[in-house]
């Protein structure tokens, strides 16, 4: 039997079209399932966890990169597989796994006919992550953000960016990576087991997630308009040219500092953070 998860709300009430699609998909192919999708976040963590002690094939998760890491917390480790069908705003798990953005269900088929690989996943404090663990300005934004009630989308992001980029300031940061300690300043670090975050910025280009280890990129500081002229070349990875930009590898980091990390856009709290990578832990389908 296969189990359905979905956000309802995941790309702007995207995620539940895609949802009766996928169950009318499997209708069609009269493959077992069980819908256990729910409109709050948490009950959908707890209903998943409920489900898994059945005997499950696999399980279909309908949204973007909150949901799959909802979903990780409880398939890492398991063998039991994640199918994703992208129906989120940001999708950046999905473009790791080089789904077809465009035709979420094509993903769904291509699961249903093929047999899973392993990829890596980020364990950090506890919490499993799929694509990138990040402190400095993004984290900033995301907070700031996330104190708009009226504010929706993208658009609440643009907004704290403009906001937090007229205050913000570099910090100095204690790191560990592999057993090697350093200090730097930095504006931006980013643990990544994927290449992109934040909608397709490609924070760390070459990054893989079945390499067992993590792109580590640190961004020194720069003044506001480097910052501003810089900062567009994030989508196309250019950006790793730039002398204040440091990218290191390793399967272990720490970063010591006064501040806050997300990751896959969900928060993970105050830092210390301690981050090791977990090879091979999720099955799941690339295309």
């Amino acid at each position: 039997m296969w189990l359905v998860l979905s956000n309802p709300t995941s790309g702007g009430g995207e995620g539940e079209r895609i949802r009766l699609e996928v169950l009318e998909l499997l209708r069609r192919k009269t493959i077992l399932f069980k819908d256990i999708s729910s409109e709050s976040y948490l009950a959908a963590g707890e209903r998943l966890r409920e489900t898994l002690r059945e005997k499950i094939a696999g399980v279909i998760v309908i949204g973007g990169d909150g949901m799959v890491h909802l979903a990780i917390q409880e398939l890492a480790h398991t063998r039991i597989p994640l199918a994703l069908v992208p129906a989120g705003t940001g999708n950046d798990f999905a473009r790791s796994l080089g789904q077809n953005l465009s035709s979420p269900l094509e993903n769904l088929v291509h699961a249903l006919e093929n047999p899973p690989t392993d990829v890596d996943l980020g364990l950090v404090n506890g919490k499993y992550f799929a694509e990138i663990l990040s402190t400095g300005f993004d984290s900033v934004v995301n907070e700031r953000a996330n104190r708009f009630k009226r504010v929706k989308g993208r658009m609440k992001y643009n907004i704290a960016i403009l906001l937090v980029l007229s205050t913000f300031k570099p910090k100095r940061y204690r790191f560990r990576v592999d057993g090697i300690s350093f200090e730097s300043e930095a504006m931006l670090i980013a643990i990544s087991n994927g290449q992109s975050y934040g909608g397709g910025m490609r924070v760390t280009p070459d990054a893989s997630i079945d390499d067992g280890q993590f792109d580590v990129m640190i961004l020194g500081p720069v003044s506001r308009v480097e910052f501003l002229r810089v900062f567009p070349k994030v989508f196309s990875g250019a950006h790793v040219s730039h002398p204040a930009v440091k990218i290191l590898k390793g399967k272990e980091v720490e970063v010591h500092a006064e501040a806050v990390a997300y990751a896959d856009g969900e928060r993970i709290g105050n830092l210390p953070i301690k981050a090791s990578i977990q090879p091979q832990s999720l099955l799941t389908w690339r295309m």
